[in-house]
């Protein structure tokens, strides 16, 4: 076995860079530290800047990112919890969620009085988003429904975040399945679930296996009829199908145009553009975002009150999404989604020449498809052999392919990608019966026993990604 061949691919720098097993006596100096994280991040940045991993990196650019970490610096170390010695902090924040809420139709809410007005706050990511939303519905239904036993139904393709929440805050997720050919959730299947402990329903736009927007017309009008929640989760696509739809494509109606969405989530670190480390969460109007507050009025060290579930944060990340935001405008964002769709129906279009591949549903950036003809897990083994990433799915088999800026700076990803597949294809045909290494770990789910092993196989992942 080459030397090459017995790195380790998740610890690449064991042995390379020295490990600490304390605080050292004695400091490093600070330009051989920057030595060495400065040949980290080269050797990390060379395996997305060729524009074959698939999502992300949303970043706009080298310069566009140069930019944001300029600004990050001027507040990298304020917090933004003390708002009294940092007001900037709320301004731009407030900036943020007026622009976002704009973006998404915040203005077709009918109003009545200023607390009408779609209002949120800015989230660690959307992880967070749908945390505080779903805490929200948790505590909207026991505060004005008395359910004491909250539920929340949601497709079986919607983000794990939701069980994430649901795990977190005791709040049973009744999932819907999703079947072929649409992969979309049936409304009707969601109507039929719901009973009097139904807090909210959930629908993706779009969902992060196939890139899919729900029914969200349909699953509107459910949340009218029996007067419940309705989260979107646009974490995804929030920042970039408003932009697809200017251009023209068939974009569903997926924000507050539908009457019965009372919360939405979206992601600026995605195609805001932003930095790492922050999102938005929406809500139809105050009411519902006073239950995502939380305060201790009687502590000893002072009153203490937060509105997410993070206490501090740094107010880098927050001038870094607002300048994000402002520099780019509606123009450049535009622009940005016609960059991004040009490779991407490139990209499609080349699937659809290839007659042993079928693509998934009506894709736009996010591009999945399956075979019926060969393994594609064979195929995902042979594309990374040429340095592509690819997102593998399960339930059932099939890959996808989340198109970003990186691809659009890449000159002739799509044709590479499609010349690749092809071959990759063929590769799949020629290993007909044989297991591919991409599915060491398929066929354990679905039951008891196999949740379990890929449990402790993953929590014991974890253990050694840790350890040094």
């Amino acid at each position: 076995m080459s030397e090459e061949q017995s790195i380790d691919p998740f610890k690449p720098y064991k042995g390379r860079f020295e490990s600490y097993h304390k605080i050292p006596e004695n400091g490093r100096n600070q330009d051989d530290i920057y030595r060495e994280l400065a040949q980290m991040a080269e050797e990390e940045n060379a395996k997305w800047k060729t524009g074959q991993v698939s999502g992300t990196f949303y970043h706009a650019g080298d310069e566009h990112r140069a930019f944001l970490n300029k600004v990050f610096s001027l507040f990298s170390h304020e917090n933004t919890i003390q708002f009294d010695l940092c007001p900037s902090m709320f301004k731009m924040e407030g900036d943020i969620l007026a622009m976002t809420a704009a973006m998404l139709n915040g203005d077709a809410v009918p109003k009545q009085n200023p607390r009408d007005a779609v209002c949120g706050t800015l989230t660690s990511g959307g992880t967070e988003s749908i945390l505080m939303a779903m805490k929200v519905y948790r505590d909207w239904g026991r505060a004005e429904k008395g359910i004491a036993a909250p539920e929340i139904i949601m497709p079986h393709t919607a983000h794990p975040a939701f069980d994430k929440s649901g795990d977190y805050f005791g709040i049973k997720m009744v999932h819907v399945p999703v079947f072929e050919p649409d992969f979309r959730v049936d409304p009707a299947a969601v109507e039929d679930l719901i009973s009097e402990n139904t807090v909210a329903i959930v629908g993706s736009a779009g969902n992060y296996p196939y890139g899919l927007i729900d029914p969200l017309e349909e699953l509107s009008a459910i949340a009218l009829r029996h007067d419940i929640g309705f989260h979107v989760d646009g974490c995804l696509g929030g920042f970039i199908f408003p932009w697809i739809e200017k251009l023209g494509y068939d974009i569903p109606p997926f924000d507050f145009r539908l009457p019965g969405v009372t919360s939405m989530s979206a992601d600026t670190h995605k195609y805001g553009f932003a930095l790492k480390g922050t999102s938005v969460v929406l809500y139809r109007n105050n009411n519902f975002r006073r239950y995502q507050y939380f305060n201790v009025p009687d502590w000893p060290g002072g009153m203490y009150a937060s509105p997410t579930a993070a206490g501090s944060r740094s107010g880098g990340l927050t001038a870094a999404t607002w300048s994000a935001m402002v520099y780019l405008g509606e123009k450049g964002y535009l622009q940005a989604a016609r960059s991004i769709m040009d490779v991407a129906d490139r990209i499609k279009a080349g699937i659809e020449e290839i007659p042993e591949l079928k693509l998934i549903g009506k894709p736009t950036f996010v591009i999945s498809f399956a075979s019926e003809q060969v393994d594609v897990y064979h195929i995902n083994d042979f594309m990374k052999k040429r340095g592509w990433r690819f997102n593998v799915l399960q339930l059932p088999r099939a890959l996808h392919f989340c198109v970003t800026m990186p691809q659009t700076f890449a000159g002739g990803v799509a044709e590479r990608f499609v010349a690749d597949l092809r071959e990759g294809v063929d590769y799949a045909r020629s290993n007909d019966g044989s297991v591919a290494e991409t599915t060491a770990l398929y066929g354990l789910a679905g039951t008891i026993e196999g949740n379990q092993q890929i449990t402790e196989l993953i929590f014991g992942f974890f253990d050694y990604l840790y350890s040094i």
